[in-house]
């Protein structure tokens, strides 16, 4: 079981990698170079935001149906609780920009000083409903 107390902090994301189960293609999830944190409290909540580097721009800061799409498709973020369980960080997700996550996620993760690695678990792309498993880097800030 890894140190809760490692855990605990604001992490910077580094990237985050789509694998297609069904070809073993690799890709980047948001884009290359997302901007995302997740952050863990001592107290048992956590949150998570990544956004795509390159967003569309709203000048006059009204936003029309497809604005809004593309701008939600560009974006996660989520608040939950958490839990340590063994090699896994089990988010149960209280509110998030899908509401289709609003569920436990269990994710298998790995400490080395300040650099977090969240991979492992096979999950749905809600862009594409295709299989796929995820890897997320941080570094702590």
């Amino acid at each position: 079981m890894a140190d809760e107390t490692a855990l605990i902090g604001s992490w910077r994301m580094i990237s985050w990698t789509r694998t297609s189960v069904a070809s073993g293609e690799v890709s980047d999830a948001l884009g290359p170079d997302p901007v995302g944190y997740i952050a863990y409290h001592a107290d048992g909540r956590m949150m998570a935001t990544v956004f795509a580097r390159k967003r569309p721009r709203v000048d006059d800061g009204r936003l029309g149906g497809p604005q809004k799409a593309e701008l939600f498709d560009t974006m996660l973020a989520y608040v939950a609780s958490y839990t340590l369980e063994a090699d896994r960080v089990v988010h149960h997700v209280e509110a998030a920009w899908n509401p289709a996550w609003e569920i436990d996620l269990s994710r298998p993760f790995t400490l080395d000083g300040d650099r977090l690695v969240i991979s492992g678990a096979p999950g749905t792309d809600p862009a594409t409903g295709e299989e796929v498993v995820y890897r997320m880097e941080f570094r702590k800030v």
